[in-house]
């Protein structure tokens, strides 16, 4: 009975230990692929959040304006074609 339970207590302690090494790797090899990461990232030269923030509210503010143009070219195109037409009435 007693070799049976120093079987099991070795048996238990190598179960121990694999799952400490284990552990341990995973640890490793997470740290591992947190600075592959961070080094591609890196390396994609990526824009930070509030810089682009800001060109997005860039790029609203033109479409606006270029909305607002495209209005006024349109009513000054209207306005044309109407005093080209009364021109050519008097003539």
């Amino acid at each position: 009975m007693q070799t049976s339970n120093r079987i099991l207590d070795d048996m238990a302690k190598m179960a121990s230990g694999a799952v400490s090494a284990v552990t341990g790797l995973k640890g490793d090899a997470e740290g591992i692929l947190r600075r592959q990461m961070e080094k591609l990232l890196a390396d994609m030269n990526l824009v930070s959040r509030e810089e682009f923030d800001a060109v997005k509210a860039m790029a609203a503010k033109a479409r606006s304006e270029q909305e607002k143009l495209e209005a006024r070219v349109a009513e000054l195109e209207t306005q044309l074609k109407s005093e080209h037409k009364s021109a050519k009435k008097k003539s």
